[in-house]
């Protein structure tokens, strides 16, 4: 790995590089998704099925396009039964962290008749989508369903890419099935989330979609948005690890790959106060691709984005840290408590050495539906909040109004907004 010492010009360069891995920057296949969106919005189940066949081979029709209880019992049987008891184990963390996110309608009342409050509501209708192409992700499953279900969803709907023979990966469909999914449906692509957002002959318009999915995926979503709700619109991998002189070279050269792989684009980045550290670090890089199953994707992955930035003071490791806000932040430093204190901005944090990147991918509890592309400054973890929605409440007597009436109308009026004014004064009429 490239080992830069860490300067304004540097920290510049990086964030510039980092940048051009966001969604909003691939324009050029923007025409495309939006033909794909109209044509399923008019044609529906014709255009969804049309696009299936194009770009999946799968000949879908209105009998076959729903996953049947049938194939979910096969896919049971086709799971290994060791994986479905870790999933069963990591679905009780993911729900028991989860259900400490709900929220509850609460109402403040006063003697003089006034009431307010704020009512919570989960969203009726919620979208999934799985990705299904080079790789399934029961993971993804898992962490996407069951935050809507312990929010109260009253409707989950799935989609996920099939092959060939309308087949769906086992380790998916189990995973919907144990999440609680209520219907599953066998496509993918912009066509899906179109058919999600609109709604077709056989799959119903939802209210919100969420998933991760590849560039066609997230600009479809972009483009739907406003008609319903999305959760983000996520970019390449990323993990960025925050040490010092007492870290174990081979964890972070270890934890820097387990993002690496995931595609060209992913984004692994070292920022230590010890040149020798990073020095040994990329060593351990080195030693570590040459024996992994997807060392092509790694290589092009650290050649492309894969820094280690040698900086003078921790405290400029930490801006640096907070400024490129990553997705995944590890920090293993002599006291990590300490050093997560000060950082400002990151998906999920993750302290020490036993707590490794991949643990939040699969077990731990936390979402691993994070903001990537510096989002992090803004946007949170999908969690339960993302799967409600609230409503003011307001209650006032007439003995609570009169006193301030005249204030209202008065503003009402600075505006020019008569029938504002005119809908507080009548209840005043002599």
């Amino acid at each position: 790995m490239r080992i830069l010492k860490l300067t304004d010009d540097t920290k510049t360069n990086l964030l510039e590089d980092l940048l051009k891995r966001s969604p909003n920057n691939y324009q050029q296949y923007e025409a495309k998704v939006s033909e794909i969106i109209a044509q399923v919005r008019e044609k529906k189940d014709e255009a969804l099925f049309a696009y299936t066949k194009q770009f999946d081979g799968a000949d879908l029709t209105p009998e076959n396009i729903r996953v049947t209880k049938e194939e979910i019992e096969e896919a049971y049987g086709l799971t290994d039964a060791k994986l479905l008891d870790v999933m069963k184990k990591a679905l009780e963390n993911i729900r028991a962290y989860h259900e400490k996110q709900k929220q509850y309608s609460w109402f403040d009342s006063r003697p003089d008749g006034v009431l307010l409050g704020q009512k919570v509501t989960a969203i009726s209708r919620v979208g999934v989508y799985v990705p299904g192409g080079k790789a399934a992700y029961p993971s993804s499953v898992l962490m996407n369903i069951i935050p809507a279900k312990v929010a109260g969803v009253e409707k989950i709907v799935m989609t996920t890419p099939c092959n060939r023979d309308g087949k769906v990966n086992p380790a998916t469909l189990a995973a919907a099935d144990l999440a609680g999914a209520d219907e599953i449906y066998k496509t993918g692509g912009a066509q899906a989330v179109a058919a999600l957002a609109f709604g077709t002959e056989s799959i119903p318009k939802v209210d919100k979609i969420v998933g991760p999915g590849n560039i066609y995926v997230a600009l479809a979503k972009k483009a739907v948005f406003g008609h319903v709700s999305i959760d983000s619109i996520a970019g390449p991998s990323e993990i960025l690890v925050l040490a010092d002189e007492t870290a174990n070279p081979r964890y972070v050269a270890a934890d820097l790959l387990s993002q690496a792989e995931h595609d060209e684009l992913a984004s692994a980045i070292l920022i230590t106060t010890s040149e020798a550290l990073a020095k040994q670090v990329s060593r351990e890089v080195d030693s570590f691709t040459a024996v992994l199953s997807r060392k092509e994707i790694i290589e092009k992955s650290l050649e492309n984005y894969g820094y280690i930035l040698v900086a003078e003071t921790m405290e400029d490791a930490v801006e640096t840290a907070s400024e490129i806000a990553s997705e995944h932040l590890e920090i293993l430093t002599a006291n990590p408590f300490e050093t997560m204190m000060k950082i400002k901005n990151a998906g999920a944090i993750f302290l020490g050495d036993y707590a490794s990147e991949p643990l939040g991918d699969y077990f731990a509890g936390p979402n691993h539906v994070l903001p990537t592309n510096g989002t992090a400054k803004f946007f949170s973890p999908l969690g339960v909040d993302d799967f409600i929605k609230k409503s003011s409440i307001i209650s006032y007597s007439r003995e609570a109004l009169e006193p301030i009436y005249r204030d209202i109308v008065q503003f009402a009026a600075s505006e020019q907004l008569t029938a504002h004014a005119n809908s507080i004064k009548v209840r005043f009429e002599d």
